[in-house]
């Protein structure tokens, strides 16, 4: 059940996103409208091409719509420039991908505290806050460790510690279990819902996994262009 009672953290407004000239275009979304709330786990499953990256992308302001509005939290984004974009995705939107993507020389310590010092977290501040990401994620006792030396599975929970160390509003996630085996999937994806329920995060998850899709509040796809409701 979503939970609209709540304050939306994402949405979309009639967005369109179309590549090439007049001649070539290629239509990815046309007025695609989509809300996400505080506290929403919100699964995206469409096949390859459809547009999940795009969508991601544009939820994520790596991208700029064609068309149409993004809002995060109540700020409109079209009008930002590139400055306030980078400051909003870095305090407001968290990111993980289905390959984590950690720096190798780091620690898993050293990998989530990073992101909180180049937000403006002094050493000590950003390294306990870290470890106590890490204890949320049942991965402390990996803490030390570099990525080399951790499991598929931990090296995503760290991933997603990394994603939230700064405490975003959002949370967007590419394929985050994509790579792992079913059971170490689901244990990710378990310590991921626990984090998005006690922080009020708001979620948008793209996933082939329909199983876990299935554990989310609602399931969306995208078709000729549109954001319309999962219909397995």
């Amino acid at each position: 059940m979503s939970n609209n009672s709540s304050r939306a953290i994402l949405r979309l407004e009639a967005v369109s996103r179309h590549y090439g000239d007049a001649a070539n275009k290629i239509e990815v979304l046309n007025g695609a409208d989509l809300a996400v709330h505080s506290g929403e786990m919100v699964a995206l499953v469409a096949p390859s091409g459809a547009g999940k990256s795009t969508l991601l992308h544009l939820a994520g302001l790596l991208e700029r719509p064609s068309s149409g509005e993004v809002f995060i939290g109540e700020k409109s984004c079209g009008t930002m420039n590139d400055d306030e974009r980078t400051k909003t995705i870095r305090v407001d939107i968290g990111f993980i991908y289905q390959f984590h993507h950690l720096l190798p020389e780091f620690t898993a310590l050293e990998n989530v505290t990073l992101p909180q010092m180049i937000a403006g977290l002094t050493k000590s501040e950003a390294a306990e806050r870290a470890a106590q990401l890490l204890e949320y994620m049942h991965i402390a006792q990996r803490a030390t460790h570099r990525p080399s030396e951790l499991s598929g599975g931990e090296q995503q929970r760290v991933a997603i510690a990394r994603a939230v160390a700064n405490a975003p509003k959002l949370l967007l996630a590419d394929e985050p279990t994509g790579n792992l085996d079913p059971e170490t999937a689901s244990y990710v994806f378990e310590a991921l819902t626990r984090l998005v329920r006690s922080s009020g995060l708001a979620a948008l998850i793209a996933t082939h996994n329909h199983q876990l899709a299935a554990k989310m509040d609602r399931i969306v796809t995208i078709k000729e262009g549109k954001i319309v409701p999962f219909e397995g």
